[in-house]
């Protein structure tokens, strides 16, 4: 019995292992070829570099304008979580606590639109926002995401909120706090590990997001760092290097800030959806 058990549990960690070579694999590939000259990517992409080189990166770091984009990509990246958790947490709480048959129609709808894609809705969207002039900006990229955004994140403080007690709240307003004051000083901060999730999901996907900004930003100064990627790609070839290098130091900010917050992830979600 003690055999069979040690031989499932070897089983179960040889078959995690080569899940997680496969998974890490194309990862290493990219770090080992932003360390290479081009002619020795062509000829052998998968080999070990024959020399330590960072030429690549301050070659790719000047040619996308890396400041610049880095900057473009921070300012929609906070502006555009910062709204989606402050925004959707109110929406849910007066979707849990305000009971009538609008809110609930209000909340199933956007829980319903959750399952749109986005490519079934972007030409249309580009076209009406493009015929008002509400392209080519930061502001109306960041407007965009909230509306994309906002559906999930109600829909996990929904849970949440249910859950917490009527009698806190009722506590507060007999010791003279406002509606708002309410929310923002009771309600608000216990939903702390809902809200690093969804900050958390929210920087991986605005921060990574190359398909809506290729829509709305059109100046290359307006670009955000997966964008001004696309500069390593000519008519008739790529400079593997220097996209390479350009890929590596575009991921290292959010694969930081998912090493330091990762353990809020599950926990959060599982917050929102079980209670």
């Amino acid at each position: 019995m003690n055999v069979s058990k040690a031989l499932t549990k070897m089983v179960r960690y040889i078959v995690l292992v080569i899940f997680f070579c496969l998974y890490i694999l194309p990862f290493i590939l990219v770090l080992l070829n932003s360390l290479k000259e081009r002619t020795e990517i062509i000829s052998n992409p998968l080999s070990i570099p024959k020399s330590i080189n960072f030429a690549n990166y301050l070659s790719a770091m000047e040619k996308m304008n890396f400041a610049n984009s880095f900057m473009n990509s921070l300012i929609i990246t906070v502006f555009s979580v910062a709204l989606i958790t402050i925004f959707s947490a109110m929406t849910a709480y007066v979707f849990v606590r305000i009971q009538s048959k609008l809110n609930k129609f209000l909340f199933f709808l956007m829980v319903a639109s959750m399952i749109i894609p986005f490519q079934a809705i972007m030409i249309p969207l580009v076209q009406i926002y493009g015929s008002i002039g509400f392209l080519n900006s930061k502001w109306a990229l960041i407007y965009m995401y909230i509306g994309f955004g906002a559906s999930l994140a109600v829909f996990i403080y929904h849970g949440l909120i249910k859950s917490i007690p009527l009698e806190l709240e009722e506590a507060a307003m007999i010791d003279g706090a406002s509606r708002l004051q309410i929310f923002f000083q009771v309600v608000f901060p216990l939903l702390k590990p809902t809200t690093m999730t969804i900050v958390i999901l929210n920087v991986l996907w605005i921060w990574n997001d190359f398909l809506l900004p290729s829509l709305v930003l059109i100046k290359p100064e307006e670009r955000t760092l997966p964008l001004s990627t696309f500069y390593f790609f000519g008519t008739y070839s790529v400079d593997y290097g220097l996209l390479m290098a350009g890929l590596v130091v575009t991921i290292i900010p959010v694969i930081i800030v998912y090493l330091f917050t990762q353990r809020y992830i599950i926990q959060g979600v599982m917050n929102g959806s079980i209670k």
